[in-house]
């Protein structure tokens, strides 16, 4: 077993994108996620890798579109309000089919709002990262070890669908300490080959070009098609949770990200009280783990979203019930962490409404 080493979120999960084989990183400074930037560019010149903090955040998704177009791992990070500055180039990335892992450790809002934890960009992550047709892998860690798995997995992700991957974790997860066990250091002879890359053809083959413009409107359908057919490819093989005292349950809480730690705990007190609480922890936001929460919709009385926002992910919960079973919410929005007793007391009053 690997030895553990205690790593805030932030440079758990810069160390273990080293590790997957990321040599370029590009970004700019933003709280709560300074610190992925500040790891990466002590690290990145150990390993032979390039560090580049962009005059903006526009100027690094664009950077990461050049390295990825150029067959490159790379990566880019920030919060909040600097990724919708990037959401340009993340649409211009999915438009051009360029795999790269971007960082949102996010911050309240909307606008500037605050540097405190918050998970109210679930809507931009999964629904409206960028403009037209198109969706990105989302990864939701919910503790430090998770942070860096994800990390480490992302770049596979990224590679064997051609796909933006987004790790969506949080101020909380970003800042906290925790022990981690770090994964092994990729072998970077033994990564996957990039045949469409722009890595210069050598006189071997024809020119390769990364592009997201097509004049054709008849083309574009049939990419954009093509595309969709990619992706329901990744929703009926990626979809990941993790069930917590579901079998049983009469009232499943869905939550994820540092919400579930708080989830998990209201829920051990429940059963406490006698009460059988069960929690679903989507480990993927996008794919969402439809299949599970669809399981949970037949078996339970009652499922509970619980989020830091003002209710978000819930929507996606309330279109798999599909009427079947009530679905309720509970949040904390601004940067407010909700507490495993104001969770436990939304329990205890579905639990008395359900039991009438």
């Amino acid at each position: 077993m690997a030895e553990k080493v205690l790593m805030k979120g932030n440079e758990a999960l810069a160390e273990a994108a080293l590790r997957a084989g990321c040599r370029f990183f590009f970004g700019y400074p933003i709280t709560p996620q300074t610190e992925v930037a500040a790891y990466m560019s002590k690290r990145l010149p150990q390993v032979g890798g390039t560090y580049l903090q962009a005059e903006s955040e526009v100027a690094a998704i664009n950077m990461v579109y050049g390295a990825s177009a150029a067959g490159a791992r790379v990566m880019t990070s920030s919060s909040s309000p600097g990724i919708s500055l990037k959401s340009e180039g993340i649409s211009y990335m999915a438009g051009a089919d360029l795999p790269g892992v971007i960082i949102n450790i996010q911050r309240g809002g909307p606008g500037l709002g605050g540097i405190q934890p918050s998970q109210s960009d679930y809507w931009q992550a999964t629904r409206a990262t960028g403009h037209g047709d198109f969706q990105i892998f989302v990864f939701a860690p919910s503790t430090v070890q998770e942070m860096a798995d994800c990390a480490y997995e992302a770049f596979d992700i990224a590679d064997r669908y051609r796909i933006p991957v987004m790790i969506l974790g949080d101020g909380l997860l970003g800042q906290m300490m925790e022990p981690v066990a770090l994964p092994e250091q990729r072998d970077l002879s033994s990564l996957p080959e990039k045949p469409w890359a722009t890595s210069g053809h050598r006189g071997e083959r024809a020119h390769n070009v990364a592009n997201s413009l097509y004049l054709t409107a008849e083309e574009l359908e049939r990419l954009n098609i093509e595309r969709y057919e990619r992706y329901q490819a990744i929703k009926d093989a990626e979809q990941r949770c993790e069930e917590y005292l579901v079998d049983d349950a009469d009232i499943v809480i869905v939550a994820f990200g540092a919400s579930a730690r708080v989830a998990r705990s209201a829920v051990n007190a429940a059963r406490e009280q006698g009460i059988r609480a069960g929690l679903l922890r989507p480990v993927t936001l996008w794919p969402f783990p439809e299949s599970a929460v669809s399981a949970a919709a037949d078996s339970a009385k009652a499922l509970l979203a619980v989020e830091m926002n003002m209710g978000q992910m819930v929507d996606d919960v309330r279109l798999v019930a599909n009427g079947r079973v009530p679905v309720e919410f509970f949040g904390r929005t601004g940067g407010v962490i909700p507490t495993p007793a104001e969770v436990l007391a939304k329990i205890v009053e579905i639990n008395e409404r359900s039991g009438e």
